[in-house]
Order: structure tokens, then sequence, then C-alpha cells
């Protein structure tokens, strides 16, 4: 078919020509001795994102699984105790991924919709007197139910109650799109991955460690190796990798950090503000309603979609593919088959999101989904024009 393809999942997402560009060189040689000339003020650069200034940031070949993996092979040790909360699949298999590495996990279940119960939380740590509970794990942002949840809150509850544990944090489909502030939130490890925020193909795990995790590093039995954070530092430390890094990928996110701090961070989340909410009103506007079950709950990225009882969300999804080119992300696990998902993050502006919005309802009308043709688009536009920012007179051709 003619034309492009339209990309409106919640990742891999959009990559901007000037990353393609930076990214379409010839393979290099990584132990070059001029390498580290490229790597040191990358990884330097790369702590502006996270917002920290005390820790360290490592950038595994991989995806945001491996982050998590380094996360807890790194500071934990067999039978140690964590606490989470389940409240989507990313959540899920986070807390998965601890059971299978012989930890034992206190997951407490949300209901899909709701993000990490602060109060539950404040329970189960003020009743762990004997500080049993070694890492809290937070999912910032649940990309499979378009919930973001209080990073700061959970950290509030640690320093009231005077509780050590590392506090973790997936932050897979929001660093680097939605306000993330590892150094002011005592985040010990922070999890991201290229293909979400920092508008790279999927291949890079982007890990933030505070020197209180590193620390932890001496006493952690878990088995390390590919993920070994000694080995990075020793290697890091010199502008080189202890293994062959994905430096094409690496020059990508060269690009990717110097787009995101020309536009300006706070400015990067105030995009992904108003454009999220451009895409709530066409939702309210269709008569459908989000997963996320209150405001303090909506993402910034990522738009979870309920279908009306009795439908099928799989057949909106389909139609947008195979007629009308747009990729929507799925339901996942309890939600499979009851949402749709728009993922709004990353290189987009309003143009790209009324691209996205007019193939949803192209494909809402063929699934047989009643509602005003028109009214979501025309609701996002109205949104988006009382929002805009006046351009001076010597700026508009």
């Amino acid at each position: 078919m003619a034309g492009f393809k339209g990309l409106a999942v919640p990742g891999p997402t959009n990559m901007p020509f000037q990353i393609r560009q930076a990214m379409d060189v010839a393979l290099e040689d990584h132990r070059a001795p001029d390498f580290p000339e490229f790597t040191l003020p990358l990884f330097q650069d790369l702590k502006r994102i996270f917002k920290t200034t005390k820790g360290q940031v490592f950038i595994f070949p991989g995806s945001g699984t491996g982050g998590w993996e380094s996360a807890i092979a790194n500071t934990l040790s067999p039978g140690d105790r964590v606490l989470a909360s389940v409240f989507g699949q990313f959540s899920y298999l986070w807390a998965d991924l601890c059971e299978r590495f012989g930890l034992e996990v206190d997951a407490v279940d949300v209901e899909w919709g709701k993000g990490v119960p602060l109060d539950v939380y404040e329970q189960r740590l003020a009743a762990d007197k004997d500080h049993k509970i070694k890492a809290v794990l937070v999912c910032q942002n649940e990309t499979a139910t378009g919930v973001t949840s209080d990073i700061a809150g959970v950290r509030r509850i640690l320093d009231d109650l005077g509780h050590p544990a590392l506090l973790m944090v997936d932050g897979v489909s929001s660093i680097a799109s939605i306000d993330f502030r590892m150094d002011e939130w005592g985040v010990d490890v922070a999890v991201s991955g290229s293909q979400k925020g920092f508008m790279l193909p999927t291949g890079l795990a982007i890990v933030g460690v505070s020197q209180k995790a590193l620390e932890t590093k001496k006493t952690a039995k878990l088995p390390q190796c590919f993920f070994d954070y000694g080995d990075m530092i020793k290697t890091n430390k010199d502008g080189y990798f202890p293994y062959t890094p994905a430096v094409t990928l690496l020059r990508g996110l060269r690009a990717s950090i110097d787009m995101l701090e020309a536009e300006g961070l706070e400015n990067v989340f105030a995009r992904h503000n108003r454009l999220a909410e451009g895409v709530r009103k066409a939702v309210e506007a269709w008569g459908l309603k989000l997963c996320a079950q209150g405001p303090e709950w909506y993402s910034d990225t990522v738009s979870a979609i309920m279908v009306p009882e009795g439908f099928d969300a799989n057949d909106v999804i389909k139609t947008a593919y195979y007629r009308y080119q747009l990729s929507l992300g799925a339901g996942l696990s309890k939600v499979a088959g009851k949402v749709f998902r728009i993922g709004h993050l990353g290189y987009l502006n309003e143009l790209m999101v009324f691209s996205a919005l007019g193939g949803v309802e192209m494909a809402l009308r063929d699934a047989g989904i009643k509602f005003e043709a028109g009214s979501g688009v025309g609701a996002a536009v109205a949104h988006y024009s009382e929002t805009a920012q006046a351009l001076p007179l010597d700026k508009v051709a």
C-alpha cells in the first residue's frame, strides 16, 4: 500500500531522522584509542536525563528486562525479601523475575487500572521491624494499563519510617518522557530502555544506579556475569566496555540526548502531558473509558482504552493495522481483548497524534462501535488549539 505506516504503540516509538542519520555510519573499533572521547561525555550527559549527579548510569546491550535483571543480580542475595505490587503485565513480569532468582516476593495484588498502593506499602514497611525487606519495587509507568505511580510518595514512606530498603524503579516507559528525579526521589536503581522516550531502536538497557546500591554489591550473592556492575565500572571509567558494545546504538543515543536537551527536559515533559491530554479528550468524546481509573493514575506516555462490553479490542487493532496501516498496542494478560493502547511518547507532535486518532476512529466504526465520527479528533483539535503557545510573528511562515 502507498504511504507511511502509522506507529502508535507505546514502544518502539517513532525514530527521528537525526537519530537514524547518526546511526548511519560505518562500523567502528570499540577499542580504538580515541573511543573514550566519545563515550566519557556520553556517560556524563546521560546522568542529566536521569537527573542524578551522585549516581552512575550503565548502558548494557539488551532491553528493559535485562535492566531489571541487572538491578536484582547486583544488589540482592538468594532468599532476600522484596516488596512489589502487581497492577499490569510489566509489574507482574518484574515480580516474576525476582521469584525466578530465588527471592521472596511480597507481591501486593492491585486492581488493574490503579497503581502502587502507598497505604499498603506503608503498612508492609512499618510492620517490617527487622528490615527483612531489602528492596521496594515500583513501576513508575505501567505500559500495559496506562497507569503512572507516585515515586516520590514511596520515598517519603521509606524516609518517614527510616527503612533502609533500596528503592528500585521501572522507568522504561517514563524516563526521558515524564518527570523523573533520581537524586531528589532517592531512587537507588532506575531501569530504562532505548526504544521508548530515547527514540531509538530496541537494544539498550539504560540503568541508573545510586552509590548506596553500588555499596550493596559488596554483599550481593546472586550470580552476575553479563550484567555485572563491577565489570562495567572497571572499564567504563576509561571509556570502554567489558565486551563488545552496541556502538551504532550509542551513536544514536548521543543524538537522542542532544535532542532532549535542545528541547529541554521540562519542555519534553510538558509536551508529553499536553499531547496525552488531547488523546484523553478524544477518548471521552468517543464515549469510551480509559483503563486507568482516575486522573491521579493517568499516564502521559500511553493510554489503554476500554472497548464497550460485547466488543473485542483485537478487532479494532487488526482493522487499524490491515485496513489503515496503523499499529496500535494490544491488551496484555488480564486486559487482552478488553483494551487497545495508543502510545503517545517520544518523537511526537500534534499532527502525528491526529493521524493515530483518525485511524482509530475508522477502525472503531468498522468494528461496529458507535460514536460520532470526528468527535475524538475534534476534541483533540480543540484542546491543542486552546493550549498552543503563540509563535512570534517572525517565526510564522
